[in-house]
């Protein structure tokens, strides 16, 4: 069950991973600028932010409308303040 629920992850990885290697350095990324990236790549930078800020020795469970929850209150955020970097937004939003 575990062997083959990590095969449907990588498979799904890899059909939403970009054609050619890009990289994103979030350092440097406003928050306009982060929300025009494609949906694809937006999702998983959303999982990727909120891993991130997991904390290291939470349970290993994926609560999605918390997720979802998190990653609207970023949207909101951003749409106020579209040249914070959306570091320092996922900080406190996440980082709470």
């Amino acid at each position: 069950m575990k062997s083959s629920a990590m095969a449907m992850l990588a498979a799904a990885v890899l059909t939403v991973a970009p054609a050619s290697a890009e990289k994103f350095d979030l350092s440097t990324v406003t928050c306009k600028k982060f929300f025009e990236y494609d949906k694809d790549n937006l999702a998983l930078l959303l999982v990727w932010l909120e891993g991130y800020y997991a904390d290291q020795d939470a349970d290993p469970v994926i609560d999605f409308d918390e997720m979802a929850t998190k990653s609207k209150k970023l949207a909101e955020f951003c749409v106020k303040n579209p040249t914070i970097g959306v570091i320092t937004a996922a900080e406190k939003i996440y980082g709470q």
